[in-house]
């Protein structure tokens, strides 16, 4: 397929909100959304040939979009396994974004020293891996080790990607990785379990040993069992921001990629933040001081 040509979107693919609701909650001045992404638009940053999912395009006009309409200054861009090792819709979206967004990569373990300089020139601070085997064929714990080695001396840090019944296997490559480690969507526990069961007791207990370890209370449309407004996943989140405040970010993860059972509104994401973080210290500490002191470091006191 050309370039030049859009990519159609896999069947039952869903677009993005169309209406999202402006949230009740108002983010505090400065406040980032840490976890999103952009993807295509495919006639111009096709999908990757190795991708297990094909999404509709949702580029960087329509995420600035609603970062304005949610009431954030700021974004993270994750790098989707759907474009694989090709970071140019990312890129492009960084620069468009006037030094108000950051970037996470996917990159291939042996990438050399000029595109990882490349990458941090554009705003880009740290790289992904992702352990889901659901959406990608995963690289092996010795080369992200090497990897995480390299990127270390750039001052960037490692985002993982895991599920909960995956993290015992995982844990002893996190623990030996020289970087601040952030862990997307709470390790993705089992929420059916309850938030007292040994697993997500398990994932609390990593996080306490480990220090250099930060969380994302994110995606609550993905663990819900009982739907929106995803009652039944604030216990997890609540719990994390609690123990972890100087650990903990939060995302919308839009625009969703791959969701089956429904199509998320982020105003209503927004407005699950007071219930994890009930005070104005605690949001503070979750959508400013903590994003900021990985992602935009020159700029904290």
């Amino acid at each position: 397929m050309r370039p030049s040509q859009a990519m159609p979107p896999s069947g039952g693919a869903r677009d993005v909100h169309p209406n999202p609701r402006r949230p009740a909650f108002t983010p505090p001045a400065g406040a980032v959304d840490a976890h999103c992404h952009v993807f295509g638009p495919s006639d111009r940053f096709p999908y990757s040939p190795l991708r297990k999912y094909t999404p509709r395009d949702a580029p960087a006009e329509k995420l600035f979009a609603l970062r304005d309409h949610l009431g954030f200054d700021k974004n993270v861009l994750v790098q989707a396994s759907c474009h694989g090792r090709d970071n140019s819709a990312m890129l492009d979206c960084l620069h468009k974004s006037a030094g108000r967004a950051r970037g996470v990569a996917i990159v291939d373990p042996a990438v050399s020293d000029a595109e990882l300089e490349k990458l941090d020139r554009a705003g880009v601070r740290a790289v992904r891996f992702n352990f889901l085997k659901r959406l990608v064929d995963p690289v092996s714990p010795s080369d992200c080790l090497a990897l995480a080695n390299r990127i270390a001396d750039m001052n960037w840090h490692v985002v993982v990607y895991f599920e909960a019944a995956d993290m015992d296997d995982i844990a002893p490559l996190l623990k030996d990785i020289p970087t601040v480690v952030v862990i997307d969507h709470m390790g993705r526990p089992d929420i059916g379990l309850g938030v007292e069961h040994a697993q997500f007791e398990g994932f609390v207990s990593l996080m306490a040993a480990n220090p250099n370890f930060r969380v994302k209370v994110s995606c609550p449309e993905r663990l819900s069992v009982t739907g929106p407004p995803y009652d039944d996943v604030v216990p997890f989140s609540r719990m994390l921001v609690r123990r972890f405040s100087d650990r903990v970010l939060w995302g919308t993860d839009w625009p969703h990629p791959n969701m089956k059972s429904h199509t998320p509104d982020d105003g209503e994401l927004t407005d699950q933040i007071p219930r994890m973080a009930p005070t104005p210290d605690l949001q503070r500490k979750l959508l400013v001081d903590n994003p900021m002191r990985l992602y935009w470091p020159e700029h904290v006191a």
